[in-house]
């Protein structure tokens, strides 16, 4: 179960790097000109604490892997992560208008997050 916590570790650091991209690929400095401020400051702010959550949970998955898989509050922040891959797994549908699963991208993170409800479930249902 640990390899599956690096694993875990691993892929929420790649997620925070994916989304420390975001300025560049989705041309946010001229793109987020075109709504409002208020919404604009709101995309930036929510995406750098998004990148902060990534980042802490993989410190979390690489050096606290004993308290993640024996405590109750690590067993709480694994079904935490799993519902978090969960439900964006079902968002990414929810807003497949803007979001459409036959762009490659889009097929790709959506794998990534069907696999992040994988890596946060099977700890949880260890049957040793």
């Amino acid at each position: 179960m640990k390899t599956l916590l690096i694993i875990g570790g691993i892929h929420s650091l790649l997620f925070g790097l994916f989304h420390c991209m975001f300025w560049n690929k989705l041309h946010w400095k001229t793109e987020l000109k075109k709504i409002d401020p208020n919404n604009e400051a709101v995309m930036q702010i929510l995406n750098l604490r998004i990148i902060y959550i990534f980042f802490l949970h993989s410190i979390l998955c690489f050096f606290f892997m004993d308290e993640l898989l024996t405590t109750g509050i690590g067993r709480f922040i694994l079904i935490g992560s799993a519902l978090f891959w969960f439900g964006r797994t079902i968002e990414q549908f929810v807003y497949q208008k803007q979001l459409p699963f036959k762009d490659p991208v889009n097929m790709g993170v959506t794998i990534m997050f069907i696999i992040g409800i994988a890596i946060y479930t099977i700890p949880l249902i260890d049957l040793r």
